[in-house]
């Protein structure tokens, strides 16, 4: 597969004035390849609407030229020792292991390479022992996937051999013999040389796909290596029971069904010996693990906000997008735009499976950014795509080239409509706020995980974009203490707070999504397979959890269609709430757009007094599915006939624009849609949704923090 001809990546997505971030960039250009910062304001690069707009932040970081160098991107989980394995001399060698493979592939795939030894699975499926490229012996069968197989692999000092397969399929089971020349007898007694499990170095093409568990080295009868992987499930290392620990590389899925799972237990940390297995995959990337080639120190008042390295080189360029954020504690504003990093980098690298030929012309026609994963799988895809055996992928991380996490993406090439989404349409309200004169401080998901209330407690009003679906627990936590401690939230999106996340203590920029049952997923977790590996909790919908967004924000998702909008209707004309509808003299609301034509679209939102508590919540203004565009999530389904509000359906397939107020003080306005953002820009953002989104800011930042509760 060709790689791109310039690209790069940074360790962090967002950064604080002094914190320092580092740029990885691999170039094919003979010369040198330049670096400059710009500020982004608008990412939409449709014609139609307010165009790439872009402020030189040279200032900041003067552009700078550098060598360009190839670097290398090695998919494919496995697992390394720390140290060197040595045989000693042996009368007998043992190597036993359970193993699961779900795919056979036209590569070899490793299961266990050790210096001169090399245990495979063949492009036939066979299971092979090889010195150097010599067979020395091969299964007697053909190995099925997706079943459980322990072996058991010996050699004698006489050069004897014996390879036993054993399954619970009859056909699965047996055993072969051979020999070999005493003199490699005599090398393997002799080596000294680093374990590897499920592939090779770096660049190998020869990663295993599936399952291995409780893998260990005999030796006359004794133990020199032993690895039992329902340990430290949470961890990215494996501690030996005896002999060297291993370095998991690529990060392989933990916390995954082993051969003794039988269905009695769900939880891997209730059960650790059902769940002692290791699912490695020829695909897995989530490190690209390049060397740095510059950085930049955040200077002291580089203004908050939306930035990108710009990489230039022979003709061929590549963004970097990076956040600037307020000093923790120190606002620059008195409102804070949530930019949904998390969400961003789930769907980092998503290969849409609608791609289709025609969006590369539309790309071109518009000067949009070139580059579309699915033309590129081997930089790793998104958390929306399967591996090569057809497992969901449940990882996901910013360090690797994200082509869709680029200003002037487009999602979706097939519309008329400017087909954005994430970082490109919330830069729709990036724009509005600039157009509007409105100061705004940024705060990412990554400074909410880890600050909690802290990082958001001294802004009158948060507010997020136009898809803040990832969330993890200490999120959900601070947001909910900010609005019950008298702060405001705008929710401008829709299918928001919808999916439990879990981030790994060991490095951080790497995710874990399970999608436990239910929800509008792309695959579904194996049952028995529920549980975060990262933390142990369980993972799919926070409304398994007991947490369903209507509880935040008073509205939750009920439908979603194609990537069209339409517009509200507003149907509250209480005095009380004019505000919010001053200078807006129509009933018909968000008929317009560039997200699909209308504010209300794609993914819908509304009430459920079932799931939204006892809040006072005043419903504003609706959107229904009268061309029955949509259908009900999952979650609100029961059968082809039923569901779970037990209304009829054309009801509950609506987007609602809310307000209400909670005890401490603290106010709501949400809107359930994600395409609300598109219609910002319409009539030079001179429209009523602009009206109501600048009503709603005005009301929300006059309006002081009361104390932080303690204890939500």
């Amino acid at each position: 597969m060709s790689d791109v001809f310039l690209a790069g990546y940074s360790d962090k997505l967002s950064v604080r004035e002094g914190d320092k971030i580092q740029f990885y960039v691999s170039s094919y250009a003979k010369s040198n390849f330049t670096a400059s910062v710009f500020r982004s304001i608008c990412a939409d690069p449709n014609p139609d609407g307010p165009g790439i707009i872009e402020e030189d932040a040279s200032t900041f970081f003067p552009k700078t030229s550098y060598p360009s160098r190839i670097q290398d991107i090695n998919p494919g989980s496995y697992a390394r020792s720390v140290g060197k394995l040595q045989a000693q001399k042996f009368s007998a060698l043992q190597i036993k292991s359970w193993f699961y493979p779900t795919l056979i592939s036209e590569k070899p795939q490793i299961l266990f390479n050790w210096g001169l030894l090399k245990i495979f699975v063949d492009q036939n499926g066979l299971l092979n022992v090889s010195s150097n490229n010599l067979e020395l012996i091969s299964s007697p069968f053909n190995l099925k996937t997706h079943v459980w197989y322990q072996l058991d692999f010996s050699v004698l000092a006489d050069g004897e051999l014996k390879l036993t397969i054993s399954s619970e399929i009859k056909s699965c089971t047996g055993s072969v013999q051979s020999k070999i020349d005493l003199g490699l007898v005599e090398k393997l007694q002799s080596q000294n040389e680093f374990f590897q499990i499920a592939g090779c170095q770096e660049n190998s093409g020869e990663s295993f796909n599936g399952k291995i568990e409780a893998p260990k080295f005999i030796v006359n009868d004794d133990e020199i290596a032993a690895w039992n992987f329902e340990e430290s499930i949470q961890s990215l290392h494996v501690k030996a029971s005896i002999g060297p620990d291993l370095v998991l590389k690529n990060s392989p899925t933990r916390g995954v069904t082993g051969q003794k799972w039988n269905g009695t237990e769900f939880c891997w940390k209730h059960e650790p010996s059902h769940y002692a297995a290791i699912y490695f995959h020829e695909d897995d990337i989530y490190d690209f693990g390049w060397e740095a080639d510059f950085e930049l120190v955040i200077p002291q008042g580089m203004p908050s906000g939306a930035y990108f390295m710009r990489l230039e080189a022979e003709g061929h360029y590549d963004c970097i997008p990076f956040f600037v954020c307020a000093a923790l504690g120190k606002p620059k504003a008195d409102l804070c735009l949530l930019i949904s990093t998390f969400t961003y980098t789930i769907y980092g690298n998503h290969a849409r499976p609608d791609f289709s030929k025609d969006w590369v012309e539309k790309t071109e026609k518009w000067n949009a950014y070139p580059h579309n994963p699915s033309h590129f799988p081997h930089y790793g895809l998104s958390t929306y795509n399967n591996h090569l055996d057809g497992s969901g992928i449940c990882h996901a991380s910013n360090k690797r080239v994200l082509f869709n996490f680029r200003p002037g993406f487009l999602t979706f090439g097939s519309t008329d409509c400017s087909g954005l989404r994430h970082l490109q349409a919330d830069s729709h309200l990036i724009t509005w706020l600039h157009r509007k004169g409105i100061d705004y401080d940024i705060i990412t998901d990554d400074e909410l995980d880890r600050d909690g209330f802290h990082a958001i407690k001294n802004y009158q009003a948060i507010m997020t974009g136009s898809h803040p679906e990832y969330f993890t627990e200490s999120m959900l936590n601070a947001l909910l203490n900010y609005r019950e401690s008298g702060g405001n939230l705008i929710y401008l999106g829709g299918n928001g707070f919808y999916w439990r996340i879990a981030r790994h203590l060991e490095d951080p920029s790497l995710l874990e999504i399970r999608r436990a049952e239910d929800g509008i997923r792309a695959w579904a977790s194996e049952p028995g397979e529920y549980y975060n590996a990262f933390d142990g909790k369980y993972g799919g919908l926070w409304r398994r959890n007991a947490r369903p967004p209507q509880k935040l924000v008073g509205v939750g998702f009920t439908a979603q269609g194609n990537f069209v909008g339409m517009p509200y209707k507003r149907i509250c004309f209480d005095k009380k709430l004019d505000w919010v509808f001053e200078g807006v003299h129509e009933k018909i609301l968000g008929n317009f757009g560039l997200s699909g034509g209308g504010a209300a679209g794609f993914e819908l939102d509304r009430v459920d007094s079932k799931l939204g508590g006892d809040q006072d919540i005043t419903i504003l203004a609706q959107s229904f599915d009268l061309d029955g565009k949509f259908m009900l999530v999952p979650e609100e389904q029961l059968t082809h006939l039923t569901n779970v509000s037990g209304e009829p359906e054309i009801n509950i397939k609506r987007a609602d624009m809310v307000y209400f107020q909670v005890p401490g003080g603290g106010s709501v306005f949400s809107v359930g849609s994600i395409t609300f953002c598109g219609s910002l820009p319409h009539n030079k953002f001179s429209n009523n949704i602009s009206k109501i989104l600048e009503n709603v800011v005005k009301k929300f930042c006059a309006v002081k923090l009361k104390e932080e509760k303690i204890g939500v």
